[in-house]
């Protein structure tokens, strides 16, 4: 199987001496669903943006599609855990979406394939009829949605959710979850969380960081595991949820 993602021997600090990350080591499969585990702290935001070419390692080598991350970045989609859009600017949610797309225009002027292709993504998150609303005025898991439309505007290979779930409410945080199983049907998706539970919600494999990273499948994952990384006893919480993305039988879940 061919692997999207290789990382070998990969160490980065952001102060000589103090490494965030060091000697990691692992492969992703395309079409792998991965959830990425660790302590606050750990290296998990700073693991993904490696993979973007925010970050430059110190020492190893990051391949993305057999590119490098900066030259792959075309084919990857990203929501980051904090968005810096100011909430008093007068933003639309579609401009927001189409934002995916600027990547692919220097002048930042979308084109009518544009528009199509970020009203399409709004309308997979089963947000379409929000368009024309303003950004700022949407609650926090609509908000969330606004972000993962804009990721997917851009028709990504390869999905990276940094705690996509943070500051929003339960019920929208089930919904979230099936939107994401719909989502992983047809591409590489690796979400940073601190929830444990995204380990029982549809992942193949889990990748627990803390300075150092190992994987494991998500099967075999157990609490054992999770203690071992977060150094302390941990909940493993099987959940249910419910699908409001426009995917076909994108209902409920176990």
């Amino acid at each position: 199987m061919e692997n999207i993602i290789e990382v070998e021997k990969l160490n980065f600090s952001y102060e000589p001496g103090n490494p965030a990350l060091e000697k990691v080591s692992f492969t992703v499969p395309r079409g792998a669903s991965g959830c990425i585990v660790g302590p606050n702290g750990g290296g998990k935001s700073t693991l993904l943006k490696l993979l973007l070419g925010l970050l430059t390692p110190d020492s190893g080598e990051i391949r993305v599609f057999g590119l490098s991350p900066v030259a792959a970045r075309s084919r990857v989609g990203y929501m980051p855990q904090y968005h810096k859009l100011d909430p008093a600017f007068p933003v639309s949610v579609f401009e927001v979406a189409v934002m995916g797309r600027m990547r692919r225009n220097f002048w930042g002027r979308y084109s009518h394939e544009d528009r199509i292709a970020a009203l399409a993504a709004l309308d997979e998150m089963g947000i379409a009829d929000l368009a024309d609303r303003s950004f700022a005025a949407l609650s926090g898991g609509q908000r969330q949605r606004v972000l993962i439309a804009r990721a997917l505007a851009g028709d990504p290979e390869l999905l990276l959710l940094d705690e996509p779930t943070a500051n929003i409410d339960p019920g929208a945080e089930e919904q979230f979850h099936g939107a994401l199983e719909c989502l992983r049907k047809r591409m590489t998706v690796l979400t940073v969380s601190h929830d444990l539970g995204f380990v029982s919600r549809g992942s193949d494999m889990v990748i627990c960081v803390n300075r150092r990273v190992t994987l494991h499948t998500a099967e075999a994952f157990n609490a054992a595991d999770a203690d071992e990384i977060y150094h302390h006893q941990v909940d493993m919480i099987k959940h249910t949820h419910h699908c409001f993305c426009n995917c076909p039988g994108g209902h409920h879940h176990d």
